[in-house]
């Protein structure tokens, strides 16, 4: 690197620019013109090489033919190459004569190489040609019968093919020295060039020099803006009329700012401190790096020794971090944390005897060598400067400091109080945002009331676990669990028991697998284990494991009664009952039910016949769905949603059901099947054109909610239909939404995205479902333009008994209301939560207490008018 600096610098000077462009362009020019001139004496070479092995080879050929002629024996032949090679063998011409076979025929076979393909082809068509290869020219000349050689050669006929002459020539010594005068010739005026590029870069840079100099002397002792306006620029001459015309430019606009010029040092530096206080995303991954970040990026501009963040704890103290630029010692550390304590003690919201929990020290830009510096006591308490608050702001934050130099200037103290604010509110937003968004990961894949794994994570596991187990070669079990009588727990006890009931539960499954099994909670009071590398005697043993810790738990109910907990669990082995995840689950399941069936409490493994008899019943559910939609028995279901302030019903949300002898059979008994034999959309199709088709006899003036699987995604017909039958039955596409459930995992964003532009440039509205249950609905509201959320609705139904639960919902409802996106409220199931549902400004709301589904369709009604209240009753 040192060695390419001065050379750097010097082609950065005038001299150094002007002698480089002299010789960029004159070596340009000249090996332009010299590698021109050498290939076209190349080529010019070559054309008259083809024409001398033109010559050479027709001349060659005639002395053999005035040879043969006068008859000649084998001894003759012979001689006559022989010679004709000897005659070449100093010259770069190289010569091969081939006999044919007919004269092989009559005359015998001669000493000759073996033939290439060109040989080969020159004797079939008897056309002559010319190869090159490199610097070789290669003539392959046929030797073709006359009507003399008749005579002699009794097997052929004039034209024909007697043998063929292989002319070589290598021109290579010949370009070689071509080349090489060239290059001679190109050194010798590169030379010349360059002496006279350095006598002209010289003198220019002589002159040139000479007025830059003297202006620079006028320029030396402008120190304040006094001076500036003192300094006179017109008399300079830079010899040539563009730079003097640049420079009269330049003194105009100088001539300019001394009538605007202002010392205004402090804001400048102001501002450019405040630009660097920029949240990006990538602040979410570390909000602690992003200090370290902006530490040394305010270094950049002003020497800040210290940054330190105090943060309130919720009720049990606070916690300090210390972040310093570059590593101290020790005893500055200490000497700091006694400043830092004196300090807060000296604030009247910190003399409440509230602890100080833990003072955490980073290093921002860890010294590459020497000792770590040292700061005295006195540089601590004259250059820190404090933030302090009466109550914690967004994050916890409470107070904030910076220990720097500007600190002892008493002027730009005003900097720093402004600095301090913005910095208070950036920290705390910072790490809110930090929390929040490590709240919002482990929720994706846990449940929020038992910290288990939930469903969707459940899923993701179970196929990895087959996928590891198909690997390897090895078992796992799945056990079902299902709480049993736990709904009359619920009823008598309320949700707030029954919580802690579950999470008592979580707790007795914890104590009873071993470290790597998996546990999730399916759903309500169904949880779920799997148990990898194990047998079936194993897996029995866990589950008598878990009765037998369940027996031992014991919960006091509020009325002070002692309340236990049984279970029924169902267990299925891979591969022997099912080898995908969709045939385990199914065999577990319905193991756990065979597990009730049989007294609860109980354990359930399944024999031979009963694994083929669950298939048998999943094969005629297969049947029952194909012959209803082939039979057009798909009919749809309509749920009431209400507005939360009217009470009127204005939305319905469509369903599907199945009719099978005079009774309806809910979509959670066959849609996954429908989805598994890919005939899902055919029964949307169904249900939205009998649903579309009521709408229009009924003159439903509503909206409808209609949800969509991810299989509607990939047909490519699906909006084009729709939009068909929309036209058909008169109805408005701005009054259909369609739902997207988050649970559902859809791969590929950039299809769902063109899907979802595609719908709203129909005019039809898009909605998230169950939105909270998965990280990806934030995804989903960054990038699609989403009209309606549904919140996920255990959220809904356990916000009143959990703080976590009510603080998803309040961000929820306030992120939609910011966004101008609607909200609607799902599992609605008393009165009490319905009011706390409308004090939170949610939108819409839909639950079993509100209305339940039903095959007709109503009409909106406004309840209000018709009692002066919100009557539940009256929606149905």
């Amino acid at each position: 690197m040192s060695l390419f600096r001065p050379i750097r610098c010097f082609f950065r000077t005038l001299k150094g620019y002007v002698l480089a462009a002299i010789m960029a362009v004159s070596l340009t020019v000249f090996f332009s013109v010299t590698l021109t001139a050498t290939l076209l004496y190349e080529n010019i070479i070559h054309k008259l090489a083809e024409e001398s092995s033109q010559t050479i080879a027709q001349s060659t050929f005639n002395s053999m033919f005035q040879v043969m002629r006068q008859g000649w024996t084998r001894e003759d032949l012979e001689n006559f190459i022989a010679s004709t090679k000897d005659v070449m063998s100093d010259s770069s011409y190289d010569i091969e004569i081939y006999r044919g076979e007919k004269v092989r025929v009559l005359f015998g076979d001669i000493e000759q190489p073996e033939m290439d393909a060109r040989l080969v082809q020159a004797f079939k068509n008897g056309e002559e040609a010319v190869v090159k290869t490199g610097d070789v020219i290669r003539r392959i000349f046929p030797l073709k019968a006359r009507n003399e050689c008749i005579q002699c050669h009794v097997n052929v006929k004039a034209g024909d093919v007697l043998g063929v002459m292989d002319l070589r020539q290598n021109l290579q010594p010949i370009s070689d020295r071509v080349r090489t005068n060239n290059i001679s010739l190109f050194v010798l005026f590169a030379c010349l060039i360059l002496a006279a590029a350095l006598v002209i870069s010289a003198y220019l840079a002589v002159v040139i020099k000479r007025s830059m100099e003297s202006f620079r002397q006028r320029l030396a002792p402008v120190e304040t803006v006094k001076d500036f306006k003192k300094l006179q620029t017109a008399d300079f001459d830079f010899y040539f009329d563009e730079f003097n015309q640049a420079f009269r430019h330049v003194g105009a606009l100088m001539e300019k700012l001394k009538d605007v010029a202002v010392d205004k040092e402090i804001l400048e530096f102001e501002i450019r401190l405040l630009s660097k206080f920029i949240i990006t995303s990538d602040v979410v991954r570390d909000w602690r790096d992003f200090i370290k970040d902006l530490l040394v990026d305010i270094n950049t501009i002003i020497t800040a020794h210290t940054l330190v963040t105090i943060f309130q704890v919720e009720e049990e103290g606070y916690e300090l971090e210390v972040f310093w630029y570059q590593s101290v010692s020790d005893r500055s550390k200490q000497e700091f944390e006694s400043y830092l304590h004196q300090q807060l003690k000296g604030n009247s919201h910190f003399q409440n005897g509230s602890l100080i929990l833990s003072i955490t020290h980073h290093i921002a830009s860890p010294d590459t060598g020497g000792e770590p510096r040292h700061l005295s006591q006195q540089d601590i308490e004259l250059q820190t400067k404090s933030l302090l608050l009466e109550a914690p702001k967004i994050g916890g934050v409470v107070g904030i400091g910076v220990q720097s130099d500007l600190a002892r200037d008493p002027i730009r103290h005003i900097v720093i109080d402004g600095i301090l604010t913005t910095l208070l509110n950036l920290v705390g937003s910072v790490k809110a945002i930090y929390k929040y968004t490590k709240d919002l990961e482990y929720y994706a894949t846990r449940d929020p009331l038992t910290s288990l794994h939930n469903q969707r994570m459940f899923k993701e596991l179970l196929g990895y676990e087959i996928g590891r187990a198909e690997r390897h070669h090895q078992k796992f079990a799945l056990l079902m669990l299902d709480m049993d009588n736990f709904k009359l727990v619920n009823d008598r006890y309320g949700h707030a028991f029954g919580d802690h009931f579950l999470q008592e539960f979580a707790h007795v499954l914890e104590s009873a697998v071993r470290p790597g099994d998996m546990l999730a909670r399916y759903g309500g009071d169904e949880f779920t284990i799997i148990l990898p590398e194990a047998t079936e005697e194993q897996a029995h043993l866990v589950a008598q494991r878990v009765r037998l810790n369940l027996e031992k738990m014991q919960l006091k109910s509020p009325d002070d009664a002692v309340v236990h907990a049984t279970t029924s669990i169902g267990i299925a082995m891979y591969p022997h009952h099912g080898d995908n995840a969709r045939d385990l689950f199914l065999m577990a399941d319905n193991m756990m039910y065979k597990a009730k069936k049989q007294g609860r409490n109980a354990i359930a493994l399944p024999d031979e016949d009963e694994v083929a008899e669950v298939f048998r019943q999943v094969g005629a559910k297969n049947i029952m769905v194909l012959r209803a939609l082939e039979e057009k028995r798909v009919v749809p279901f309509f749920q009431p949603i209400v507005d939360c302030q009217s009470g009127e019903v204005i939305i319905h949300e469509l369903l599907m059901r199945i009719e099978q002898d005079g009774k309806i059979v809910p979509a959670g008994e066959f849609i996954d099947i429908a989805e598994g034999i890919g005939v899902v959309h055919k029964m949307d199709y169904m249900l939205i054109e009998k649903a579309f088709d009521q709408m229009n006899q009924q003159s439903y003036t509503g909206k409808l909610f209609i949800n969509l699987s991810p299989k509607s995604l990939i047909v490519n017909e699906f909006i084009t239909h729709i939009r068909q039958l929309a036209q058909r039955y008169h109805i408005v596409p701005e009054r259909i939404v369609f739902e997207l459930t988050e649970r559902e995992t859809v791969s590929n964003l950039t299809l769902l995205e063109k899907f979802v532009l595609d719908l709203k440039l129909e005019g039809f509205s898009f909605a998230i479902d169950d939105f909270g249950s998965g990280f990806s609905s934030f995804h989903y509201i960054k990038h699609f333009p989403i009209d309606v959320i549904k919140i996920e609705g255990e959220f809904i139904r356990n916000m009143l008994q959990d703080e976590k639960y009510m603080a998803f919902v309040k961000s929820i409802v306030t992120l939609a209301q910011n966004l101008d996106i609607r909200t609607v409220a799902e599992f609605i199931e008393d009165e009490e939560i319905m009011n706390a549902v409308r004090e939170l400004g949610i939108d819409f709301a839909q639950g079993y207490h509100l209305g339940m589904p039903g095959a007709i369709l109503v009409q909106p009604i406004d309840n209000q008018k018709n009692t002066g209240e919100f009557i539940p009753g009256n929606i149905m």
